[in-house]
Parts: C-alpha cells; sequence; structure tokens
C-alpha cells in the first residue's frame, strides 16, 4: 500500500552488510521454523532465503536479509531505517483494509514490479510499470489484489482515491514504487475481501506506510537482485 504522510521527524537511513562472523543464526528448533533477529520465521520447503521485520519502536523497523549456509542462517545486508504502517502490526487473520495495519506473519515473495528497469540478475517474475498500470483494490473485482492495466478492465480504476475501493495507480509513487516486491498476504485465489490488498516490500517513503514495509532504495534493490524463486523467499514481518 502507498505511504501515508506523517508528521515525525525522519530518522537517517542506515545500512550496511552485516559481517557473517557476528550475523550467524542458529537454526530452527523446529525444522519448519526457525528465530531471526527476534522474528519467528515459519519456512517453506527449500527456502534458504528470509527477509526479516523486527519493528523497533513508533512505526519504525529492523530489516534484515538472510541466506542458508552450511546449516546457518547469515545476514548479508541490514537497515535500521525501516519502516511499517502507521496502524502498527497486527495479525494477518484480523487485519481490515484501511487501517494502516501491516500484517503479522511470514509470506512468500513470488514477484516483483517497478517505475525503473528490472535490476540486474534479479530472477523474480517482473514488470516495468506501464501508463495506466493499477493495483487492483476493488473489492467488487475478479482482479483484487492484483497488478493490472486499466485498459484491461475489470476493475472500477476511475473511483476517487477517497473512495473505499479505489484502486492505486501505480505510476503516482514515484519514489516508493522505484522497486516493489509483492509480499502474498491476502493473494487471489484466497483473498478475502476488506482485509487489505497491495502489501509490498518497497522503498522509504517520507514516514510511515500505509500496510507495508519499507526500506531505503538501495537496500530494496540489493535484495530484489538477489530474490531467486528456487529458493522460496519469504518475509517475516515480527516485533
Amino acid at each position: 500500500m502507498t505511504p501515508r504522510a506523517v508528521t515525525l521527524v525522519a530518522v537517517t537511513a542506515l545500512f550496511a552488510a552485516v559481517p557473517a562472523t557476528t550475523a550467524a543464526a542458529s537454526t530452527a528448533r523446529a525444522a519448519d521454523t526457525v528465530r531471526l533477529d527476534g522474528v519467528t520465521v515459519h519456512l517453506r520447503a527449500g527456502t534458504t532465503q528470509v527477509v526479516t521485520v523486527n519493528r523497533t519502536r513508533s512505526y519504525r523497523a529492523r530489516v534484515t536479509y538472510w541466506v542458508r549456509r552450511d546449516g546457518q542462517w547469515v545476514a548479508k545486508r541490514r537497515s535500521t531505517n525501516g519502516r511499517i504502517g502507521y496502524g502498527g502490526l497486527v495479525a494477518a487473520s484480523k487485519r481490515k483494509q484501511s487501517t494502516g495495519t501491516t500484517p503479522l506473519g511470514t509470506f512468500t515473495m513470488t514477484e516483483a514490479f517497478g517505475l525503473r528497469a528490472k535490476p540486474t540478475g534479479s530472477r523474480l517474475p517482473y514488470r516495468k510499470v506501464r501508463r495506466g498500470d493499477y493495483w487492483v483494490q476493488d473489492n467488487r473485482s475478479a482482479y483484487y489484489n492484483t497488478l493490472r492495466n486499466k485498459a484491461s478492465g475489470g476493475f472500477r480504476w476511475w473511483l476517487p482515491a477517497s473512495h473505499r475501493n479505489a484502486s492505486e495507480r501505480l505510476r503516482d509513487y514515484r519514489k516508493q514504487y522505484v522497486w516493489s516486491v509483492v509480499v502474498d498476504f491476502n493473494r487471489p485465489p484466497r483473498a478475502v475481501r476488506y482485509r487489505g490488498s497491495g502489501i509490498f516490500l518497497h522503498a522509504n517513503g517520507k514516514g510511515a506506510t500505509a500496510g507495508c514495509v519499507s526500506a531505503p532504495s538501495r537496500f530494496i534493490r540489493y535484495v530484489l537482485k538477489r530474490l531467486r524463486p528456487d529458493r522460496q523467499p519469504v518475509i517475516a514481518i515480527g516485533r
């Protein structure tokens, strides 16, 4: 979802590679669960790439990219200037549309989009945003919570932004959507209407998001260049 202006003082972006010698994490207690940076991650079969989001204070979060090597999880890149929704965190099953909340839990990341070209090396399916592209948030549409061009029809793209069923015109968010990884929260075919759509890992705006996770654009580009579908990447959001 798109970021919402928040009248709080911005904090300077801080992110850097994390030395492998200090970032190794113990493997899971159970075969399908691991704790990384205090966040519980529910792994998929074959997952070797994880992004963790640990809320630190207010809408701030620490966002870390991990890889599994030789039986251990190693942090490769971290940003202390991550953001979450202005409404805080909420259980995914209890989330409601237009509340500015970020869903708790572990979600797959299977596609991406952006206003800029696909970063070299990225292997996730990627769409460079075109004129007329929207993220469908129309609860009456069969294309709810997907990227679709208005020329293809099937949703009420003309609804004003103030309408609860208004969809996002992606080109309106030139800073936030330079590169965006789709978080598979409430996606079809099991999407629940009015639970919310358009949860992404995208570049920072001015303040909190309206439910997404954001981080500095260089961090997003770094992660997107490395995500591989065959490594079953997931994002885990906690506190």
